[in-house]
């Protein structure tokens, strides 16, 4: 593991979190769902338009889409292969940040994925393949932090 070759990845680690946090908030402001006060950056006015996933264009959700998808699954992938990082993220709270947006995020996609009309159904199928495949994915993500960082310290 190049974590144990080099420990100080663990602060590289620790510096580089509030970008990934950063992902999410992005997310959630392309959707029109930043929470007021949320960002640390003041807002032009004429940037408050009232886009939701149910009324952006097609090609932006499913950008958006896939974004997440690629986010939540090399989320995934990197907690699951080393999942002692998980003190790190949680130093960032993490896991209430990953369900907040989980709770803010998914079932607003799901939603818009469903009630869209498509004229190729075939697009359909796709976005909601990788919106599952995204919630699976940051459901897993936050099994592995919980079980690290609450369940394992009990059970040793």
């Amino acid at each position: 593991n190049i974590f144990t070759q080099q420990p100080s990845y663990f602060s590289d680690l620790d510096e580089t979190l509030p970008t990934v946090l950063q992902v999410f908030n992005n997310i959630l402001h392309k959707c029109g769902l930043q929470c007021e006060g949320a960002s640390s950056e003041p807002q032009k006015l004429e940037e408050r338009v009232n886009v939701t996933p149910g009324n952006m264009p097609l090609q932006e959700l499913k950008d958006i889409v896939l974004y997440l998808c690629d986010t939540c699954t090399t989320l995934w992938a990197f907690l699951d292969v080393f999942p002692l990082a998980c003190q790190t993220f949680q130093k960032h709270e993490f896991c209430y940040r990953l369900a907040s947006f989980y709770e803010l995020a998914i079932p607003e996609l799901e939603s818009a994925i469903k009630k869209r009309r498509y004229e190729d159904n075939s697009v359909f199928a796709d976005l909601w393949r990788r919106i599952s495949h995204s919630r699976k994915k940051v459901m897993e993500a936050f099994h592995i932090l919980i079980n690290q960082v609450c369940l394992q310290p009990i059970l040793e």
